[in-house]
């Protein structure tokens, strides 16, 4: 099996999780490599729903080793529950199930607090982070003054650590924003217990992926978020805080570029977004909230309601020419069944195909509308078994994005699953 980067083509939330389950049977190692809990992947087998937001969504297959990389940032508070909740579910994770890179930066109480009040201030110029911290935890990294795994695992080095930050942090929590600032010793305290229970976990990650590497084995690392929320190539300042795209998955793991051997892209069969920003083919409220409702389209981290729009392809296919998607995963096909006409986004008007506009604001969508069909899908396993009008839907996407469609998801379980190509029918 290939190593494999997995990455959403759109604003998040396209299934970037059951693709990875399926794909997870094959490896010998998943790696989140970006990212925190902002971002939540949901797995449905044999229909029950599990919701992962730090844990990589191979932990649910025996023998799979799991790998959360440098590039992430850590709420250990919430790892360790994560960790709990799969024992009550009866799968107990052990350091050789699970490893935690030493050198990911560790997301903090006073992030939480700033991230929440920084976004009351703005008001109606709000970004829509998720109020989890992560944007200020990666700025403290930038800035040279966070705190890494290895820390909570020396308690004088924590102490020291948090005790250099403080001060400046409260300040501005209470001066600024008028908030509650931080005790230290209690976080000292609190945070001296996740270094125990995660020291176990914590290893250097990158040392770990290069033994896997040196044996032959296969390494599959998902992204969380998606590609127009990378803060370089994205809907700019609408964005997440770190690299999103498939480039960064060398970065965020430390394993070379000459390692990637595909990098699959996952596109919903239309378009959603949470949070605040740009969305050129957003539906009206009414259509949208039927969306919401049909597609269960509720943010997996905050159960925040998310924007629906019809399937855009000249976003997908700029985000194929960023991430350089070998294959193409469409999810949620199955949504659109019961639709007369599907419009979709071909391209923007009065801007060449081969180009993306640095700016969204103005772009207007030139759609083409296909026929749609009232059949439901969550029985078909081949791509000959749906009805005509969605398999020209299929093959029109197919055409508009450039990348072969080896992948269809046709409902929310595992089984519920089209799958053509090598990569997914091994």
């Amino acid at each position: 099996m290939p190593n494999v980067v997995v990455v959403g083509t759109q604003w998040g939330d396209e299934g970037k999780g059951k693709v990875v389950d399926l794909l997870s049977p094959h490896m010998d190692a998943v790696v989140r490599f970006q990212g925190g809990n902002n971002a939540g992947h949901t797995l449905v087998v044999d229909g029950e729903k599990l919701v992962l937001h730090l844990l990589p969504s191979g932990v649910l297959q025996q023998g799979c080793l799991c790998v959360i990389g440098n590039g992430v940032v850590l709420d250990p508070e919430l790892l360790l529950g994560e960790i709990t909740d799969l024992e009550r579910r009866g799968r107990h994770l052990t350091p050789d199930d699970l490893v935690v890179s030493t050198h990911a930066h560790v997301v903090m109480p006073y992030h939480v607090s700033l991230d929440r009040l920084r976004e009351l201030a703005l008001g109606d110029r709000r970004i829509g982070t998720t109020h989890r911290g992560i944007g200020p935890c990666y700025e403290d990294k930038v800035a040279r003054r966070g705190i890494i795994v290895a820390d909570l695992l020396d308690e004088r080095r924590l102490r020291a650590r948090i005790h250099m930050v403080l001060a400046g942090k409260n300040r501005e929590i209470r001066e600024w924003y008028g908030g509650e600032p931080v005790a230290e010793e209690e976080v000292i305290s609190r945070y001296v217990a996740h270094g125990r229970r995660l020291a176990p976990f914590a290893r250097d990650t990158t040392a770990v992926l290069h033994k896997v590497q040196r044996r032959g084995g296969s390494i599959l690392f998902e992204g969380a978020q998606g590609t127009f929320l990378d803060v370089d190539h994205g809907t700019y300042p609408h964005v997440t805080s770190s690299n999103t795209v498939a480039g960064a998955a060398c970065a965020g793991s430390g394993v070379g570029p000459t390692a990637i051997d595909e990098v699959v892209g996952i596109a919903k069969a239309y378009t959603t977004r949470v949070g605040s920003g740009v969305f050129p083919t957003e539906m009206d409220a009414a259509q949208s909230a039927d969306f919401q409702k049909r597609g269960a389209e509720f943010g997996a981290t905050t159960g925040r309601p998310r924007r629906c729009g019809w399937f855009d392809a000249s976003l997908v296919r700029h985000a194929v020419r960023i991430n350089g998607v070998t294959r193409l995963a469409l999810t949620k096909l199955d949504v659109l069944s019961g639709e007369h006409e599907i419009p979709v986004c071909a391209g923007y008007e009065g801007v060449d195909p081969d180009d993306f506009p640095a700016s969204l604001d103005e772009a207007r969508p030139r759609y083409e509308v296909l026929p749609g069909w009232r059949e439901p899908l969550s029985a078909c396993r081949a791509l000959s078994e749906l009805p005509s009008a969605c398999l020209r839907y299929v093959k029109r996407i197919e055409e508009l994005v450039g990348v072969p469609i080896e992948l269809v998801s046709v409902g929310a379980d595992r089984q519920h699953t089209i799958r053509t190509g090598d990569l997914f029918t091994r």
